[in-house]
């Protein structure tokens, strides 16, 4: 028989516990929630038609163009350089290693807008590396150039943050063990690092998709804000809400709020099955 003190104890914790949650989900729903479903009424308040030829606008479309062609090309360069910098940090031991893991996080404490100013003023015409390269006649910004170059900085570690810390707990032992067994470094890298980090790679993957897409501070120093050319969907967003097209606007916003949401699902999905990529 349960003494009536520990079943006063289990109902005072029950209802900390109703209370926690209830504290959280009507957080979430008044945070995050309410707007998200606002963005999707306010959008489709005039009907499909409108909302349809707000996302068909050439100046959208472009602007969704631009945004693809930025995440395939800077998407496989995170990866790329994901996969090098947790090599080097995990599998070597050398003078600043430190300072590099510092460098990589280095995004994450800098805002976005100074990261633009920052590239501005190396990349642009007048910077050190700008100035040099506009005597080709190659301008690295206000263009697609200059977007991707931002877009790689303020995504650059997320792929080796989550890549990291695996490779760190996997050790080397496996590793040893194939080139033992007369494994070159690349078959070693396929068959057996890539297997051990492939679900946080892919995890680190869409968070820098997703930011990539949904980057807005950034870019709009760095790309000129160009009508129909240098505006990703976030600035075309902007642009249309300035110009009083608020429903152009917020039908492009849709696409942005489906993106996080397919985010947000996908990563639930990889934390739930693979807790360890993360």
């Amino acid at each position: 028989m349960v003494h009536p003190q520990v079943k006063a104890l289990r109902r005072r914790r029950s209802l900390k516990r109703a209370a926690l949650v209830l504290v959280a989900v009507a957080f979430a729903a008044l945070i995050m929630g309410l707007p998200s479903v606002a963005i999707f009424a306010r959008a489709f308040s005039e009907g499909i038609g409108v909302y349809a030829s707000g996302l068909l606008e050439p100046e959208t479309l472009h602007a969704i163009k631009l945004t693809v062609i930025t995440a395939l090309i800077a998407l496989p360069v995170n990866i790329a350089f994901g996969i090098c910098a947790a090599w080097a940090v995990t599998r070597f031991r050398f003078p600043g290693r430190r300072v590099l893991i510092t460098i990589i996080e280095l995004p994450f404490s800098i805002s976005p807008i100074v990261a633009g100013l920052c590239y501005l003023l190396v990349y642009g015409s007048t910077g050190l590396v700008g100035s040099y390269a506009d005597q080709y006649g190659i301008q690295l910004m206000f263009n697609l150039t200059g977007i991707v170059l931002v877009s790689l900085f303020v995504t650059c570690p997320f792929v080796a943050r989550e890549v990291i810390p695996l490779m760190e707990v996997a050790g080397r032992d496996q590793e040893e063990a194939a080139l033992t067994l007369g494994a070159n470094g690349w078959q070693t890298f396929l068959h057996v690092t890539l297997p051990n980090i492939r679900w946080a790679l892919l995890y680190g993957a869409i968070l820098a998709n997703a930011r990539v897409i949904g980057e807005f501070g950034a870019v709009s120093v760095v790309s000129g804000n160009i009508r129909g050319e240098t505006m990703t969907l976030p600035l075309q967003v902007q642009l249309l809400y300035d110009d009083y097209n608020v429903t152009g606007a917020f039908a492009a916003a849709t696409i942005l709020t489906v993106i996080a949401v397919i985010t947000l699902i996908l990563r639930s999905a990889i934390e739930s099955r693979h807790p360890q990529a993360h």
